[in-house]
């Protein structure tokens, strides 16, 4: 007869997944490796799978641990709520991780002051920040991305969302490079340098060309790259010029050596928001989370 499943089971089963290590699971659970280790053999005995498979060294998730993964985790996420949902929450108390899905560049200048406004009062609990790559809605859906920070919107009426900031693009030049002593250099004069162009699905053409084009200019683009932090890089190396959001600039630029200037140009503004399910709406922990992130971030 298979064991019962119950909450504490399933914590231990989502550590695992988490960790692919008993040990550490362990460590995340406040258990011992022996009582981990028994905990497993009985979500084993109860799902009728090895759940984790020896890989080499490490340890390896199964592809119905994967696929179970994420609705074990909004399941937790529910209970969480259901259990506090009366309860007063003791931040300084708070065991928990929150995964945030965040790109690289909004990740540059934001992930900091994200982990600072946290640790200062909930040293318990970790921002897990991992990066885009899949989109879809339903990471958020099944608890496996608890928080998506981008440009998005809801676009479903089970999702919520909240602004951050408004973004703004602006050029970056390394900052010997001769465009960099001009305050605000006009478009013919961008477009006497080659630039590098940032975009995750490799496109080269922006908002920016169609404002050239309207001018009745055109630039060369020597080189597109993934991300905007990416981007930054290069152009401190080389004598390309760019475009990248202002924050970025403004928080690197001196450490890069780069300089950056406003565009002549009616550039779209970039709204930063939080995207999340409905299900996470009351829930108290979650709520801090936003309210916290809402509050260190927003300009």
């Amino acid at each position: 007869m298979h064991d019962q499943l119950d909450l504490n089971l399933l914590r231990v089963f989502d550590a695992l997944l988490q960790e692919c290590s008993v040990t550490a699971a362990s460590e995340r659970l406040h258990l011992s490796i022996p009582a981990t280790s028994r905990a497993l053999g009985r979500l084993r005995r109860a799902m009728n799978d090895p759940i984790l498979v020896r890989a080499g060294r490490a340890m390896a998730p199964t592809p119905f641990a994967l696929r179970t993964a994420p609705r074990v985790r909004a399941l937790l996420d529910e209970a969480s709520a259901l259990i506090s949902a009366d309860r007063e929450l003791d931040v300084a108390e708070l065991k928990r991780t929150f995964t945030i899905r965040i790109n690289d560049s909004v990740a540059a200048t934001l992930a900091t002051d994200a982990a600072e406004a946290t640790a200062a009062v909930a040293p318990g609990v970790t921002l897990r920040f991992v990066g885009e790559g899949n989109e879809s809605r339903e990471a958020l859906r099944d608890g496996s991305v608890d928080l998506d920070i981008g440009a998005g919107d809801a676009a479903a009426p089970d999702f919520r969302t909240a602004r951050l900031y408004r973004e703004r693009m602006v050029g970056i030049v390394r900052a010997d490079s001769p465009l960099g002593r001009h305050r605000r250099p006009s478009l013919a004069q961008l477009c006497q340098h080659p630039h590098v162009s940032a975009s995750r699905r490799g496109r080269s053409r922006g908002p920016l060309d169609d404002a050239l084009e309207t001018a009745g200019l055109r630039r060369h683009v020597a080189a597109v790259v993934p991300s905007f932090a990416v981007a930054a890089l290069l152009i401190a190396t080389s004598n390309y010029v760019g475009l990248g959001p202002r924050r970025l600039a403004e928080q690197y630029g001196e450490v890069l050596g780069l300089r950056w200037f406003p565009i002549p140009a009616e550039l779209p503004e970039i709204d930063v928001s939080m995207l999340w399910h409905a299900r996470l709406d009351a829930d108290p922990a979650h709520r801090w989370l936003r309210e916290t992130l809402r509050d260190a971030l927003a300009v």
